[in-house]
């Protein structure tokens, strides 16, 4: 076996692309050298290193270089690694071969990797601190702990790194400093500036970094240089007197070893003479007499012009009333009618000079008055508020209304308030229909161009009370409710009582509950109320009253639930139901649940049989319930029974209703219906007549009739039922030319009786399906004379009776029928327009397939009669009408 040694694999690497990535190739692509704590491919130097070389690591090495953006690759040539048989290597303390620099500098915000790998025997373990400090837990380590990798790197990541390498023969150590740097960032930049000539300029540009940044300053693009005038110290610019020499584009530069930034900004030197905008040149200032007034001056130019001013052709000089401000403004206190004329502002600079005029009138002050001061309504009551003006007579005045301090709408008050405009000096509000939202003072001011006064007057509104406080559920029991409330607003009329509600799942609405005291006066905050139903959840509230009216009721309180109690409401509407043989159906309206009183309701049943002394009890639990069954073969039909029904609930028994006397159910019927005759009246139908013996028991609700063909099973059988005391039926929707037999019994709320006997019949032949053919027709006047073919019925056909004629007016949907026993008729056409006619075979199976249809004109009206036909309208009979007719006796006509 070959002996163990160590050795440096060593491949030097170009870097020639900043993203490059470095991987090894042992022996033939793609299998590659993977990294573990034994073997180690550095990404700054590109090296392997194989810190214990193994048989296993002989072969042959490439070197693999990616560019991670462009994904270019290079292979190095083959490296070949052999092992030396001449000696063998022991065991030695490691050796760190690959480590990170002594100082690291990073960019605050980065990644910073450092690596560390060791040579040993044994195998080195890698270790990693951080001097006088803590390794910040957001670092990873990776490749065995080779590589330690700090992402997010803030400034006091920064210190003293150490790793270690260590095995059984001793440890190996290596310290570096990483540092942290930031690029200068700006924390105050430059602003665009105007200047008077003359005026003075400082600018301050300040910025943060690491190393702190140094300011350098230029102008126009070139550096700037001081001057007598200009001082630049630590990122400050200063101009003692700037001029238009001064003007341009100017640059702070903050900068230190890893970058450098930039803040602009432009000087402008304003140079102009004075002057107003065109609406300050001239205007008129009217005050009224002891007010004070200030007429501005606000002259443009550059430099800012120095201001004068003066009264026609003299210089206006400070006193104790008037007074030149800083702004230039002209400020007069207490105006008189002296002070009235034409005031001149100048405003001059080395530029030249401009003027405004203004001209000030004093006039006497404006007084008001409002009436009424104080006024008490009622809700729907109309007042006038009148505001008059004592002004002088060379003003124009206007007139605004407030209530409570805000503008009257008068558009948005639904009609309540009016503006009416009397006199030139005078205006009165009009208040119609007032609300109780209407009281409170209302304001009237008066404008002028010279000045504004105002007054108020207060309007009370009586009205009914507003809604009282919240009403609060003191004590409950199983029909009392203890209720109390915060007083109503009175609205400037005294409560004079409450009125107190309650309302239910159960209650129409709101609904007035009693009381105890049955009166509850107005100075009054509690009250019981009384008479409820126990287990009823309520709702509560308070409506107050006052001489006025009755006001808005109080929001309702929380929901409560009254206290159980035994029921004290019988169930009402006693009474028998039909059933089945031995059965007695009891029957009552269900109690509300609104009575149930509690939970666990339900009811008790009682029942003996009449003149018996004992009572049968029955418990139905559910509180739906509208009736019970009792069955007991030994009673006959109809037996007498006395019935009460009882309530209960899980509180106590409550009380029965009133003992009421019903009987047991009836019997089936016992008798079958006799005679019973089935007629064939068409290709599909069977009249079935038959009679009833009375009986004392079982008399029947009705009677089922069960029927069947000759050829098909019993089990195959249809029925039809008919209710009452009918005795006949039409059976429909059968076949032609068949055996039906048929059967009839009687049946009730116990059951069906014995059927009867059978009867049978037979249903008619079809009929004919060949339509008359040849149909020929000749008019003569109004009337047209028709012949056809006669029809030929097959063998399973009904033999032809006769011929119907249909015809009707085009457009009509009602036509008439002609019959003939022969092949011919004659058709009147009573009035002008075109008929349409066809003609059909009729037999016992009822009406053939009809002819082609002719259409026949018709000019003249006119009667016609024929020997051999006859006219008729539509039957209003049907032919069930008619048999019915014929075999019923003529007394149930």
């Amino acid at each position: 076996m070959a002996s163990c040694w160590r050795l440096i694999l060593f491949l030097s690497v170009t870097r020639w692309l900043s993203e490059i990535i470095y991987s090894w190739v042992f022996n033939e692509f793609p299998s590659f050298v993977a990294e573990d704590s034994r073997r180690f491919i550095s990404q700054e130097t590109g090296n392997l290193y194989i810190s214990k070389v193994q048989t296993s690591d002989v072969g042959s090495y490439i070197c693999l270089v990616k560019n991670a953006v462009t994904n270019a690759r290079v292979l190095s040539p083959p490296t070949p690694l052999t092992l030396r048989n001449d000696g063998v290597m022991g065991e030695y303390e490691p050796k760190i071969e690959v480590h990170f620099p002594f100082t690291v500098t990073a960019a605050k915000g980065t990644t910073v990797k450092m690596e560390c790998f060791a040579l040993g025997n044994p195998v080195p373990t890698i270790t990693w601190m951080k001097v006088n400090g803590y390794i910040p837990s957001k670092s990873r380590l990776r490749k065995s702990q080779a590589v330690l990798e700090i992402p997010n790197l803030q400034l006091d990541d920064a210190g003293i790194y150490e790793c270690t390498a260590e095995n059984s023969r001793g440890k190996n150590s290596f310290r570096g400093q990483l540092q942290i740097f930031t690029y200068p960032h700006w924390v105050q930049k430059l602003n665009d500036t105007q200047l008077d000539s003359g005026s003075p300029l400082q600018w301050e540009c300040k910025a943060t970094g690491k190393p702190r940044p140094t300011y350098r300053w230029l102008k126009n693009g070139a550096p700037l240089l001081p001057q007598s005038r200009v001082d630049t110290v630590n990122g400050i610019l200063a101009i003692q007197s700037v001029n238009q020499s001064d003007a341009g584009m100017y640059q702070c530069l903050a900068e230190n070893k890893y970058g450098a930034i930039y803040a602009s900004a432009e000087l402008k030197i304003l140079a102009s003479p004075p002057s107003f905008e065109l609406n300050q040149v001239k205007k008129s200032i009217i005050v009224t007499k002891d007010r004070g007034v200030l007429i501005e001056c606000e002259p443009q130019g550059s430099p800012k012009p120095a201001i004068s001013w003066r009264k026609g052709d003299k210089a206006v000089r400070a006193n104790k009333r008037i007074a030149i401000l800083p702004d230039g403004s002209l400020r007069i206190l207490n105006a008189s009618k002296a002070d009235e004329g034409k005031y001149i502002c100048q405003g001059v600079n080395i530029f030249g000079s401009a003027e405004i005029i203004a001209s000030l009138s004093v006039k006497e002050p404006t007084r008001i008055e409002l009436t009424p001061k104080r006024t008490e309504l009622t809700v729907g009551e109309s007042i006038v508020l009148n505001c008059k003006a004592i002004h002088d007579a060379s003003l124009d005045v206007t007139f605004y209304w407030t209530l409570k301090g805000q503008p009257i709408d008068f558009e948005k008050e639904g009609g309540h308030f009016e503006n009416i405009r009397a006199q030139a000096s005078s205006a009165d509000l009009m208040i119609r229909n007032i609300l109780l939202m209407h009281a409170g003072r209302y304001g009237c001011r008066v404008q002028t161009t010279a000045d504004s006064v105002s007054d108020e007057a207060e309007l009370l509104v009586r009205g009914p009370p507003g809604p009282p406080g919240v009403v609060i559920v003191e004590e409950i029991t199983e029909s009392t409710a203890t209720l109390s409330w915060s007083p109503a607003t009175d609205n400037h009329s005294p409560i004079s009582s409450y009125n107190l509600q309650a309302r239910s799942p159960f209650s129409l609405g709101w609904q007035t509950v009693k009381t105890v005291p049955e009166v509850i006066t107005g100075d009054m905050e509690s009250a019981m109320a009384v008479d409820l139903n126990p287990w009823v959840e309520y709702e509560f509230r308070v409506v107050a009253t006052n001489p006025i009216g009755t006001g808005d009721p109080s929001i309702p309180s929380r929901m409560i639930r009254t206290n159980e109690a035994v029921p004290k409401t019988a169930p009402s509407n006693v009474s028998g139901r039909s059933g089945r043989r031995h059965e007695l159906v009891i029957a009552w309206e269900p109690v509300s649940e609104e009575f149930q009183n509690g939970e666990g309701f339900g009811y008790i049943v009682a029942f003996r049989p009449n003149g018996t002394r004992g009572w049968k009890e029955k418990m139905v639990t559910s509180s739906e319930a509208s009736k019970f069954i009792y069955r007991d073969e030994s009673v006959p039909p109809l037996t007498p029974f006395e019935v009460k029904v009882g309530v209960y609930n899980n509180k106590g028994d409550g009380p029965f209703s009133q003992i009421v006397v019903i009987c047991s159910a009836e019997g089936e019927p016992t008798a079958a219906p006799t005679d019973v005759t089935a007629t064939s009246v068409s290709v599909s139908e069977i009249f079935v007549v038959w009679k009833h013996v009375k009986e004392s028991l079982g008399r029947p609700q009705g009677f089922e009739i069960s029927y069947w063909k000759d050829t098909e099973p019993e089990d195959s059988v249809e029925t039809v039922r008919t209710r009452g005391n009918e005795s006949f039926v039409m059976l429909t929707g059968l076949e032609g030319n068949t055996l039906y037999h048929l059967t009839v019994r009687a049946y009730n709320g116990a059951g069906y009786g014995p059927p009867s006997r059978e009867a049978s019949t037979t249903t008619k032949r079809h009929p004919p399906r060949e339509p008359p053919g040849n149909l020929r027709w000749e008019q003569q006047g109004s009337q047209v004379s028709l012949g056809w073919e006669p029809v030929r019925p097959l063998a399973n056909e009904s033999e032809v009776m006769g011929y119907k004629v249909f015809y009707r007016q085009e457009g009509h949907s009602e036509g008439q029928v002609i019959e003939t026993q022969k092949p011919q008729a004659v058709v009147p056409l009573p009035e002008a327009g075109v008929y349409i006619i066809e003609v059909r075979a009729y037999s016992e199976g009822g009406d053939g397939t009809a002819s082609s249809q002719i259409r026949v004109p018709s000019y003249s009206g006119g009667k016609i009669t024929s020997a051999q036909s006859t006219l008729h309208s539509l039957s209003k009979w049907s032919s069930v009408t008619l048999l019915l007719a014929l075999m019923l006796p003529s007394s149930s006509w």
